[in-house]
């Protein structure tokens, strides 16, 4: 009986262990199932996070699918094009959002059909209009 117990817990530890993370040619098969390559994410993760680390409001402007739906003071708000954006960036790429950009690691990236999440959900990326151009899809603060 008490050998059952002690692999009943030992198992339940397990599940509580740190998971490892994935290595980046993990994270290439996935994008590559997922979205038929691999390359224009990897490209886009980069230069994403380049540009963030930077404050660089202009090229993460240019990065943005618009129109884009932003929650700024609690409010939905519409943003029309780049000028917008950057314009509204502070507001838009806060320090949770920047923090969440700085911290990722592409072999940690996740990927479903819907796209490809940065930190908790701060940023999503996704392959968008008919030639599946690499665009920002979302910020949440």
């Amino acid at each position: 009986m008490n050998n059952v117990l002690i692999a009943a817990v030992a198992c339940l530890l397990s599940l509580s262990s740190p998971v490892f993370a994935q290595s980046p040619a993990d994270t290439d098969k996935s994008l590559d199932e997922l979205f038929g390559g691999h390359k224009p994410y990897a490209d886009f993760f980069a230069k994403l996070q380049t540009a963030v680390a930077a404050d660089d409001k202009a090229t993460v402007a240019g990065l943005v699918d618009y129109p884009f739906q932003a929650r700024i003071g609690g409010k939905a708000v519409k943003i029309k094009d780049a000028d917008h954006f950057s314009a509204d960036y502070d507001k838009v790429v806060t320090q949770k959002v920047k923090a969440a950009v700085a911290k990722q690691t592409y072999a940690t990236l996740f990927a479903n059909w819907q796209g490809v999440m940065v930190g908790d959900g701060e940023v999503w990326f996704s392959g968008v209009g008919k030639d599946s151009q690499v665009k920002i899809t979302a910020i949440n603060d």
